[in-house]
C-alpha cells in the first residue's frame, strides 16, 4: 500500500469520525456508512473497531429475547466525549449512556457481576434507549427525553414484558417527578444519575 493510499484512508477515517456524532441514538447502519464514505463493508467495520479500541466510541447491542421479538444485529453507538454531539437530545442520551456504562463496568470490576448495558429494539420498531441486564435478564430500563412529556409507550410495553425491572423515564430539563400506575419513575435525569457511581 502506498503512502498516498494511507493518507486517503486517514482522510476517510476522519470523515467517518466527523459523521458519527449525528448518528448517535439511532441504530448504526454500516451499509449507510460505507456508502457515504465509498469504502467496503469490511473497511467500515474495521474502522469502527479501531475507534472502539481507541476509546473514541462504544457500541451497544439490543437485548435478544424471543418473547419480545428483538432485533439482535443492529447496534447503537455513543461517544466517550459526549460534547462532540451538537443536538441537545442526542447529547443528553449520550451523557446518560456514558454514566450507565461506567456504573456497569464498576459493578463488573468490583463485584464480578455479569451486568451489561444494552438497548431494546424489536421488529415492530419499538425502542427503549437503555436496558441494564444481569445474566442477560433486564433489571433496569431507561428512556431519555429532553423535556417533560407523555409517558413513552415503548417503555410501558417493555415494562409490561419485564414487570420486575425498575423503569425510569428521565428528562434533561423537565421538572415532573412521579411514579406512573405502571410503576415507571418519571423524573429529572439527575434523580437517576446521582445514584450511579
Amino acid at each position: 500500500m502506498s503512502s498516498l493510499e494511507r493518507i486517503q484512508d486517514l482522510g476517510q477515517l476522519e470523515l467517518m469520525m466527523i459523521s458519527l456524532p449525528e448518528r448517535v441514538g439511532s441504530p448504526l447502519s454500516i451499509n449507510n456508512l460505507r456508502e457515504d464514505l465509498q469504502v467496503s463493508h469490511k473497511t467500515a467495520s474495521s474502522w469502527l473497531a479501531v475507534l472502539e479500541r481507541l476509546y473514541a466510541i462504544f457500541r451497544l447491542s439490543s437485548i435478544g429475547s424471543p418473547q419480545i421479538r428483538a432485533v439482535k444485529k443492529e447496534q447503537k453507538h455513543y461517544h466517550y466525549d459526549w460534547s462532540l454531539i451538537t443536538d441537545d437530545g442526542p447529547r443528553f442520551e449520550n451523557l446518560v449512556a456514558s454514566h450507565l456504562l461506567k456504573w456497569v463496568h464498576h459493578q463488573q470490576d468490583t463485584k464480578g457481576l455479569d451486568w451489561n448495558l444494552r438497548y431494546f429494539r424489536d421488529k415492530d420498531g419499538r425502542e427503549v434507549d437503555f436496558v441494564v441486564t444481569d445474566r442477560e435478564s433486564p433489571f433496569l430500563l431507561v428512556e431519555c427525553k429532553w423535556n417533560d412529556g407523555d409517558l413513552d409507550r415503548n417503555l410501558k410495553y417493555l415494562k409490561a414484558k419485564f414487570p420486575e425491572a425498575e423503569a425510569w423515564q428521565i428528562s434533561a430539563v423537565g421538572e415532573k417527578d412521579y411514579v406512573s400506575p405502571e410503576g415507571i419513575r418519571v423524573a429529572p435525569g439527575l434523580k437517576l444519575l446521582q445514584n450511579l457511581i
